[in-house]
């Protein structure tokens, strides 16, 4: 009986430390879970593989172009338009451009947020204000 007491203390006290711990995982961005992380970072990875790719489609043409024909001229390897529910636009203005990553809303009793994500020609992933 005794060993089976012991035991049941050292179940609560490991999944008491397991529990608290999972809490306490750093975000990446304020107010998002921490399983977003992965997202988030392949979001960032993804603006600036076409802000990479905008760049060198002005070097090359003069003028930025959109998403669109940044795929059909094989300016970038992607070929998808988003990533987890955020999907993928180019502003075009001369050879200035801004790209950005948005997601619909989370519902209203949800804990959780998407932040908007965006980059513009100096190639820095900002997050927008809605």
């Amino acid at each position: 009986m005794r060993a089976f007491v012991s035991l049941l203390i050292a179940v609560l006290i490991i999944f008491a430390v397991y529990h608290f711990s999972l809490k306490q995982m750093p975000t990446t961005d304020r107010g998002t879970a921490s399983t977003q992380a992965i997202s988030l970072t392949g979001v960032r990875s993804d603006l600036l593989q076409i802000g990479q790719a905008e760049r060198r489609f002005i070097a090359q043409n003069g003028h930025c172009a959109s998403f669109d024909e940044l795929i059909s001229s094989n300016s970038m390897t992607m070929s998808q338009s988003g990533r987890d529910g955020y999907s993928y636009s180019v502003e075009c203005s001369g050879s200035d451009f801004s790209v950005t990553a948005s997601h619909p809303a989370a519902p209203k009793d949800s804990p959780v947020r998407f932040p908007t994500l965006g980059l513009d020609q100096t190639m820095q992933v900002r997050e927008l204000n809605n």
